[in-house]
């Protein structure tokens, strides 16, 4: 539904509003980018700014907007692009992992497409209102989820070589950019998507831009080392591109990172699985790891987060008790427990939930997690509380009194298309 205000008439917003799940947003009449830095803990952002790595996003911070926000639970890529680009946490929007049990089915699946949502995007409410808009993410596991409902550009770095006018909204996106897709365990990828965004704005093809980045460089490289400044030196000079080009961003991140290694650099790990099964006998118990998705080289499917589903006959509430005694297991949650404290839908939640050590992960059996393509780099990886604050910045200063009510990363298309000075 669109709405008529005529306080918000600037040169950079027109008079109309959307509803999106709840809320209001203004259309913007210049262009204006939401960008996802992918695994941007603030470990990297305090880095930056006091090294001078990122001149334009410490500009940013000090004449813009900065504040620190909670990402949803659990601190996964899929359900928090997805809360970003809804407005909302997984409790409405459906999408609570990368990866899920249906208890239905039965089947293990992905978690990448439309038919897992149960609301509308923003994204596509903008396009529905007229505003041309874009949505680019470096793996295609999120474009479709991203895309839905969008009538304009939609497309993933990862498979850019291959892109049509009838499925992305643009054809030869490689030629868009001037280079090939990028290999997907590479920093490329997620300079890609914002040069793509870059070179669309060049072009006037689209006035609000998604972009949604890898967290390839988070997960094998820690803050101040070589490749993440080399890495977030290439973002910065990309970001100001944009704001060269006229565009007012608001930027946040999906998740933090954190060193999940102990001092000789073996992973810090629990087989759940395995230490539960030990105790009630073969499969008792399946644990399903959220992370999972079907790019693990970098952290070999080990997050901080996973479901439990305990076989019929045994006690959940036994299974619970001694879960709560695993080394390197912080926290064990029933699943209306989980529902409640992290807004997640209940109908997609396991018998229980459990939460690793801030230092450490938690995987399923030992068998069915390759800890060898970490390449001689420490295991760093998310999904856990250690990991929910993150980052929301913003290119211009926020109205006067409307920085209350800021709390989380699904709150960056308010800052974006809402609260930033209108002049």
């Amino acid at each position: 539904m669109l709405h008529h205000d005529d306080a918000l008439g600037s040169d950079h917003w027109n008079d109309k509003r959307i509803d999106v799940n709840g809320r209001q947003y203004a259309l913007p009449c210049k262009p204006v980018a939401v960008i996802c830095i992918d695994g941007f803990d603030p470990e990297y952002l305090d880095a930056a700014l006091a090294d001078g790595t990122m001149p334009t996003l410490a500009a940013w911070v000090q004449n813009g907007f900065a504040c620190t926000v909670d990402a949803a639970m659990p601190t996964f890529t899929n359900p928090n692009n997805i809360s970003i680009v809804t407005g909302v946490p997984p409790s409405v929007h459906g999408v609570s992992g990368n990866y899920f049990l249906d208890r239905d089915t039965g089947i293990e699946t992905v978690m990448v497409d439309e038919s897992f949502l149960r609301t509308g995007t923003i994204l596509a409410a903008l396009a529905g209102a007229g505003v041309p808009v874009a949505s680019i993410t470096a793996k295609d596991k999120l474009r479709k989820a991203l895309g839905a409902g969008l009538k304009g550009i939609s497309f993933s770095a990862q498979h850019a070589g291959a892109t049509t006018l009838e499925e992305n909204g643009i054809e030869a996106a490689e030629a868009l950019v001037g280079r090939p897709a990028p290999d997907q365990y590479s920093a490329d990828l997620s300079l890609f998507v914002l040069d793509a965004g870059i070179a669309l704005l060049k072009e006037g093809r689209a006035k609000f831009l998604y972009l949604s980045l890898s967290d390839f460089i988070q997960h094998a490289h820690a803050p101040r080392s070589a490749e993440s400044d080399d890495f977030l030196r290439a973002i910065d000079d990309r970001l100001q591109a944009i704001e060269t080009l006229g565009a007012r961003v608001a930027l946040t991140a999906d998740h933090g990172m954190k060193d999940k290694a102990d001092g000789a650099g073996r992973p810090n790990v629990i087989y759940l699985q395995d230490y539960l099964n030990a105790i009630f006998g073969d499969d008792a118990v399946r644990i399903i790891c959220p992370i999972a998705d079907p790019f693990v080289r970098h952290h070999g499917g080990l997050g901080s987060f996973v479901r439990g589903y305990v076989r019929d006959g045994i006690s959940v509430e036994d299974v619970l008790v001694a879960a709560r005694k695993a080394p390197l297991v912080a926290e064990v949650l029933s699943a209306e427990a989980a529902a409640q404290r992290f807004s997640l839908p209940i109908d997609r939640e396991g018998d229980f939930v459990a939460l690793a050590a801030d230092i450490a992960v938690i995987g399923a059996s030992a068998g069915e997690h390759d800890v060898s393509t970490l390449a001689g780099h420490r295991l760093r990886s998310h999904g856990g509380i250690s990991e929910q604050r993150v980052p929301l910045i913003a290119s211009h200063p926020l109205v006067p009194g409307s920085a209350d009510g800021i709390l989380h990363n699904w709150d960056v298309f308010d800052v974006a298309l809402n609260r930033m000075v209108r002049s």
